[in-house]
């Protein structure tokens, strides 16, 4: 199956980047390299590229698809958390840029295989992003305390029939181990009202974005690596993020707004004693979000945030 992924805020994203021909730019999540390759198509002969993945396919995909750039591209099989060791051991110190879109790619999600969809019954549980990865939805659904489980479906799912997820989890589990969607969905619509499940979106979205963030353990990842991409920016460099869900774009808000105003003195101090420096601005107040053309075209969309840090030295 071919890698395929609309880039989201694609316009926005690319003009929010600011880019200068000869400099240099990081993907964290190349992806479909569908933003990656409006970048490299901005940049000089001088200019570099930088597309880190963990996925193999993605991996694959960007190099073909950005081979016509040549040796300006450099792509990478890691997590973005890695970044400041994928930048050392290529020599690099600072980048103008740095994007990351959190999305999961269509290619993902439409793929069986990868065991990340709830529309197909006979696909397995899987849900890595790194298939070098050993533990699978699978070891999270079979394996975790049913108060484990109430936790992450929770707070990552926001469901608030999590608990009686769980507890139908536990209980089916008892009998046979769950290893297909079809099982996994059969079990939360038992857990939840029908008259929840009659409105609204599939009764197992939330559940499964849980498992997701947990097993790939997303919002850890995207918490240690905020700061550290700021500190690789050069002056008036950007960091472009884009979100899909409330709990990444309240993480990269609080962090942005933390690293413009970093000072911990209680408020009726009459002068800064902390002596923490700001590294930067919020360039976007409010988020950008996609436009009505857009959202009509690409479903898939319609939850997509981007907010831009500008650094300055």
């Amino acid at each position: 199956m071919e890698f395929q992924h609309t880039s989201v805020l694609l316009e926005e994203t690319i003009e929010q980047l600011n880019i200068k021909p000869d400099g240099i730019y990081v993907d964290g999540t190349l992806g479909g390299a569908g933003h990656a390759f409006h970048v490299c198509e901005k940049l000089s002969s001088k200019g570099r590229f930088i597309g880190i993945d963990q996925d193999e396919a993605a991996i694959e995909t960007g190099r073909e698809r950005l081979q016509s750039f040549g040796d300006r591209v450099t792509i990478v099989r890691s997590n973005y958390v890695n970044m400041p060791q994928v930048l050392r051991e290529l020599g690099i110190e600072k980048v103008d840029g740095i994007l990351l879109d959190l999305g999961v790619s269509s290619y993902q999600l439409d793929n069986a295989e990868r065991g990340f969809t709830y529309r197909k019954d006979d696909a397995l549980l899987d849900m890595r992003m790194d298939q070098r990865q050993d533990m699978t939805a699978r070891d999270i659904i079979n394996g975790y305390s049913e108060q484990e489980l109430y936790r992450i479906i929770r707070d990552y799912g926001e469901d608030k029939f999590a608990k009686n997820i769980a507890k139908h989890i536990v209980r089916q589990r008892e009998q046979a181990p769950i290893e297909t969607a079809g099982q996994l969905n059969e079990i939360i619509n038992m857990a939840i009202p029908a008259k929840v499940r009659a409105v609204g979106g599939h009764p197992a979205k939330r559940t499964y974005q849980a498992i997701r963030i947990e097993l790939n353990k997303e919002l850890e990842v995207l918490k240690e690596s905020l700061d550290q991409m700021i500190d690789l920016l050069n002056d008036k460099g950007r960091l472009c993020i884009i979100t899909f869900h409330s709990l990444e774009d309240r993480i990269v808000k609080s962090s942005f707004k933390k690293n413009e105003n970093p000072c911990i003195c209680p408020p009726n101090f009459p002068v800064c004693m902390c002596n923490n420096v700001s590294k930067g601005r919020v360039v976007t107040r409010k988020p950008i979000i996609p436009s009505e053309e857009e959202l009509a075209e690409n479903k898939r969309s319609k939850s997509s945030k981007l907010r831009v840090f500008e650094r300055k030295i």
